[in-house]
């Protein structure tokens, strides 16, 4: 009986895995922390053409601003899940194959450097990470499992909005090419009642190159990832050229496996600011910024099970990040060259036990501790940190089990946030070098009926950083990066997916959190970016199918001064059959053209309108 449950954990079974929760390959339904994974097919059936916003299938996922990838600005791409709180800087750590997509110097995620043709899957590991993946994972951990197989995969659309996407992979047994390319002509963001000669649409495109080849479990990745973008008004515009080199494998050593990974990129980042006339009939330039920046990394990680009652995972992570904020400020008095940036280094050690106590209870402890050092003109600053978990998992029958977890969990700020400003509409956001990491504490209870599962966690975070309001003029409005207080979510989620008869498959998602400021001057405020409520449902026949999104009001200020309303979204996409392997498509997104209000800054812009597309799909 123990082995046939050390079996189960270690997911020799035909069911839905995960790689993500535990570091090594777990049954979802064995393990005790709330993971949703995304399929291929899952994927295949979404209506939006960009991942970010398939991944909106997921209670809990946002971005910055309600925004998505196809319009907003890069820096505004940082990822949060339950009711984290969203900023610029994610609060979760998103991984292509175990390689970090986080932005080294901002930790905002281009979600276009993964070709979607080359995906398999996508895992989301919702609560805090800390104990296994560090500073980036605080709420949580997304990962793209791509695809190893040989083949040929290929996707081509074309729609309103002169948008047209192309994803190509190709692959064998030496490795693979995979290609991904975006344009998109746009909208206007800002909404028509508040329109002036200024706005124009925001379009963007990008182009993704890479190659990968393998040698049994080793493998070698180059990478490069271009975009460029106009954010809403002619004066606005940024571009970025990214280039990564990522490698790794597996060996045997001491009875188990050894998995090494390591990358290196460079980056070259390019942004113009604008003040906008109060009629929206004229702008002038106020920011020309550039930042270049580089980041390394690696880790080395040992799995082994002992007496077919336990695993161990252990291992080591190694990282490194510099950047520079170059910019030029055009003023009515003159023209001003600043510079501001640093350099991060750090290190940690992990460890996890994951134990079979009997054929029905098994727990999971795990703690890493991390450190880290910031050196700028300004001064040196070493920090470090430990963060804990202890998990239990009882199994009360095959189809119902119970789970119990606590965690500490931690952020440290980017050196985006400690040294580049930014301004968005006339809303302008200060750095501050003397920010201190965010810490959170966790604790939740999940029951799983077959399919179904519901988490009910708590979660408070001190030193929450946040863009708190310093000042208001006729001219804007000023914030700066604060550590503003201790900030507190509470709430419960409930996923569900099932295989229905006559070839039926439905999901559906629901989160309620209420995430307040406990303490300092903003007490009794909701975190801003974090509605109450969100909902989520997918339906599907054969190859048709609907995915539907609600979510309730939110705020878009650390004052609670600027509302933006609920919405419901309805996206609907259809395949065909056209000869073997190949599938004609369409796609509708935003079904309805619900106004989903994006952002107050302090005029209200608005999410993706209806938009359709048609295309080509091949499979082989």
């Amino acid at each position: 009986m123990y082995l046939l449950a050390a079996a189960l954990i270690l997911a020799q079974v035909s069911e839905t895995i995960t790689v993500t929760a535990t570091r090594t390959e777990t049954r979802v339904a064995d393990t005790p922390a709330s993971v949703v994974v995304l399929s291929k097919e899952t994927l295949d059936a979404a209506a939006a053409p960009t991942l970010d916003d398939a991944l909106r299938q997921v209670a809990g996922f946002t971005l910055f601003r309600r925004s998505g990838s196809r319009v907003a600005n890069p820096t505004s791409q940082g990822v949060t899940l339950r009711g984290a709180g969203a900023s610029g800087a994610s609060r979760a750590l998103v991984l292509d194959d175990g390689i970090p997509l986080n932005d080294p110097f901002g930790g905002w995620v281009y979600w276009g450097r993964v070709p979607e043709a080359a995906l398999d899957r996508a895992e989301v590991l919702r609560g805090g990470a800390s104990d296994l993946y560090g500073s980036s994972a605080m709420g949580g951990v997304i990962q793209f499992i791509r695809r190893k197989s040989s083949g040929i995969a290929a996707d081509l659309s074309g729609g309103s909005e002169e948008t047209v996407t192309a994803s190509l992979f190709a692959g064998s047994g030496f490795g693979n090419v995979a290609i991904d390319g975006f344009t998109t002509g746009g909208y206007v963001l800002v909404r028509p009642q508040d329109r002036g000669l200024v706005d124009v649409a925001a379009d963007s495109r990008h182009l993704t190159v890479d190659a990968t080849l393998r040698h049994g479990s080793a493998f070698l990745r180059g990478s490069y990832y271009d975009e460029s973008r106009a954010n809403g008004t002619p004066l606005q515009v940024n571009d970025t050229t990214n280039r990564q080199l990522a490698a790794g494998g597996e060996l045997s050593l001491l009875g188990g496996a050894l998995a090494l990974r390591a990358c290196g990129s460079n980056q070259d980042y390019y942004q113009t600011f604008s003040a906008i006339a109060a009629d929206r009939a004229s702008e002038r330039l106020t920011i020309e910024q550039r930042v270049p920046s580089d980041g390394a990394g690696g880790s080395a990680q040992w799995t082994r099970a002992f007496g077919g009652r336990q695993v161990i995972v252990a291992g080591t992570e190694l990282r490194y990040a510099e950047g520079t904020s170059d910019e030029l400020r055009f003023t009515p008095a003159g023209t001003f060259h600043v510079e501001a940036g640093g350099t991060q280094r750090g290190a940690a050690l992990y460890l996890e036990d994951l134990i079979v106590l009997t054929p029905d209870v098994s727990v999971t402890a795990g703690i890493r501790t991390d450190f880290w050092h910031n050196e700028s003109r300004g001064g040196r600053s070493t920090e470090g940190q430990v963060n804990p978990r202890l998990s239990v998992l009882w199994r009360a029958n095959d189809a119902l089990s119970f789970s119990a977890s606590a965690y500490t969990a931690y952020r440290a700020p980017t050196l985006n946030e400690l040294y580049r400003g930014f301004r968005v509409g006339n809303v302008n956001t200060l750095p501050n070098a003397s920010l201190q990491s965010e810490n959170l504490t966790g604790f939740e209870l999940g029951a799983r009926a077959r399919n179904t599962r519901l988490t009910v966690f708590l979660t408070s975070i001190s030193d929450t950083i946040a863009n708190v309001t310093i000042g208001t003029d006729p001219s804007g409005i000023t914030r700066q990066r604060q550590n503003l207080g201790r900030t507190r979510s509470a709430g419960a989620e409930l996923d569900g997916d099932w295989r229905l008869a006559g070839g039926w498959r439905a999901s559906a998602g629901l989160l309620f959190v209420d995430a307040t400021v406990r303490e300092g001057e903003l007490t009794g405020k909701r975190v801003p970016q974090v509605p109450r409520a969100q909902a989520t449902a997918q339906i599907a026949w054969k190859r048709a199918g609907a995915q539907l999104r609600w979510s309730a009001m939110q705020f878009d200020d650390d004052r609670n001064e600027l509302p933006l309303r609920g919405y419901f979204v309805a996206d609907v996409f259809a395949s065909h059959a056209l000869t073997s392997g190949v599938d004609a498509t369409v796609a509708v997104e935003n079904l309805f053209d619900t106004d989903v209000e994006v952002s107050a800054t302090p005029v209200i812009s608005l999410g993706q309108p209806r938009a359709w597309r048609i295309g080509l799909r091949y499979r082989r």
